[in-house]
């Protein structure tokens, strides 16, 4: 048989679903106790027409009143467990996935091959939970009690189940009707209200520079515009789905009113009593329940639909990572031999042929103009992307047998843009661990000589950050994020743009940092346009276009691709003077 595309996705939330086999079934055993003791209601009704009318029995009244009382009672308690264990599965759902769908989130998000709108994942769970502990989901279960009440209804006679069985079907038609008509509206709408709030969060979060730049007006009529048209597809949606709901409801009412009209014609013709007519409505309105419950949360169940199939399609694109044999703390040794590396999502290389070796207690600069590839082999030797072809080594051994937690202990990274998490600048030097180790904090600060600039803060390593670094300057947040890049004690050190932000006294203190590394007897390879960041690197590589233009010791190779080299050396020897 041949695996579709997104089969092992959806076998992944079949077995979460299956999980919970046990308590489906109960769900299932309650159900038909709920629906059995629905019929309490059109059986009191026919005794009460029926046999307490024509005798004018009292005791035989309140013998049916208090049996209907207990009955209705005890219906009223098995439905309320059947609630609470719908939302328990729903619970358990969600609990069994989070885990999973969050983590593969993470790498999609991390390689940027998400669709639009695709960062609403974990929202896509949360809506297949919200739909499994719903009263429609519970209305799936009442459904195959439908047949049983209209023929209950054609118990009383056929005229009678003829006309329930025709209106149960138009009803259908209309919640098929429904569903092909609001389907392209449903997908229109979503992805409108997704834009809108795409543009919305942007603008909020470069809310200092859209004010700074004056784009406070032009910003606000893009929003505007993008939010009307999400509106438009809301309202067009709102009148289908609308239109049909109502139309559903208005048939289901005539429908009742016709049964009785039916019913009474029948009683005239004495072919049916008067409690079978009122008990033939009710059974008809407790058979159509699930149909009008389905028709009134459309909704609900197309949210949930795709819910569920965004996440299967997620996990069977990202699917769990395989257990690695835990290797050894590897030595500081680097090793790229004809890596090519292409970006997720496209088809043109951004790195060809790149080869260089990084060994133990050495630095490695990288140099090239903007678009040259240097944050692309950041990524790349970091894991985020993987290379196509060739091999990246630490210590002999591929990236891909390293399992990523170990890699990212082994592999210290500062990105090109630094970003704060919500927490204390000691929660995020500890990479946002639950309980940080403050010595490890203050050791990992002071390493990246960003101690006594945390201690001037106002509540030191216990000052609360924001994600966009709050209070901190951009150099601040730069040491702050080198701290948390050394916070594991790793091999390799790979710093992207480290100085960009930095002021001299930034920059020598990235430099000591570098020099303790190496007299460790770790590696360091160093992104860089500014020649301070390079005057602790033995070797340097140049890149031109995604590819080695030179690869060397660093003065040889400034020496033959700088036109000023004899002042850029003497640059730097004046900075680390």
């Amino acid at each position: 048989m041949v695996e579709t595309r997104f089969e092992r996705g959806y076998a992944e939330m079949r077995d979460a679903r299956t999980r919970a086999r046990g308590l489906f079934w109960s769900v299932a055993i309650f159900s038909s106790f709920v629906n059995l003791l629905m019929l309490t209601g059109p059986i009191f009704m026919l005794q009460v027409y029926d046999r307490v009318l024509g005798s004018r029995s009292e005791e035989t009244l309140l013998s049916l009143a208090i049996l209907m009382g207990f009955l209705f009672f005890l219906m009223g308690i098995l439905d309320f467990a059947r609630r609470r264990v719908l939302s328990r599965i729903a619970a358990r759902l969600q609990h069994t996935l989070d885990a999973r769908v969050f983590r593969a989130v993470l790498r999609r998000d991390a390689r940027g091959t998400g669709p639009a709108g695709a960062n609403n994942t974990l929202r896509d769970l949360e809506s297949v939970q919200r739909f499994v502990g719903s009263p429609v989901f519970a209305a799936i279960f009442d459904a195959p009690w439908t047949p049983v009440f209209l023929f209950g209804i054609a118990l009383f006679h056929p005229w009678l189940g003829i006309l329930a069985v025709c209106g149960g079907a138009v009803l259908v038609f209309i919640t098929v009707i429904n569903q092909i008509v609001t389907r392209a509206p449903q997908q229109e709408a979503t992805a409108a209200a997704w834009r809108a709030d795409q543009m919305s969060e942007q603008l909020r979060g470069e809310a200092e520079m859209v004010q700074a730049l004056g784009l406070e007006q032009n910003s606000h009529a893009r929003w505007e515009l993008q939010r009307r048209q999400a509106l438009e597809t809301g309202v067009n949606l709102s009148d289908w789905s609308g239109g049909l709901s109502i139309t559903s409801k208005t048939f289901r009412l005539f429908l009742q009113s016709a049964m009785l009209g039916l019913g009474a014609y029948l009683v005239l013709q004495q072919e049916l009593t008067p409690g079978a007519m009122i008990a033939a409505s009710i059974l008809l309105g407790r058979a159509l329940a699930p149909i009008d419950m389905v028709i009134g949360q459309w909704a609900m169940i197309q949210r949930a639909h795709r819910g569920w199939r965004a996440v299967a399609e997620l996990l069977a694109e990202f699917p769990p990572e395989e257990p690695r044999t835990p290797l050894p703390r590897p030595k500081a040794h680097l090793t790229c031999a004809q890596v090519t590396v292409i970006p997720p999502g496209s088809r043109q290389p951004v790195l060809q042929g790149i080869t260089f070796e990084v060994r133990p207690g050495t630095a490695m600069g990288v140099i090239g103009a903007s678009g040259s590839g240097k944050s692309s082999l950041a990524r790349a030797l970091t894991g985020v992307w993987p290379a196509v072809s060739g091999k990246i080594r630490i210590d002999g051994a591929a990236l891909d047998q390293y399992e990523a937690g170990a890699l990212g202990r082994y592999i210290g990274y500062l990105p090109q843009r630094v970003q704060m998490f919500e927490g204390t600048i000691a929660e995020n030097i500890a990479k946002m661990s639950l309980e940080p180790d403050g010595e490890k904090v203050v050791r990992a600060a002071q390493a990246a000589a960003a101690h006594d600039m945390i201690l001037q803060l106002p509540d030191g390593y216990d000052t609360r950050v924001s994600a966009g670094g709050g209070t901190l300057s951009g150099g601040q947040m730069q040491r702050v994020a080198l701290a948390r890049a050394i916070y594991d004690d790793p091999v390799l050190l790979i710093l992207d743009e480290p100085n960009s932000n930095l002021d001299s006294v930034g920059s020598n203190a990235l430099n000591a940092a570098i020099r303790q590394m190496k007299a460790d007897g770790r590696s360091v390879l160093i992104m860089a346009h500014r020649p301070a960041a390079i005057q602790e690197c033995e070797m340097l590589l140049v890149l031109e276009g995604g590819k080695i233009r030179k690869y060397g010791p660093r003065d040889e190779v400034l020496a033959e691709v700088v036109q000023n080299f004899d002042k850029l050396n003497r640059v730097m020897k004046e900075a680390a003077e």
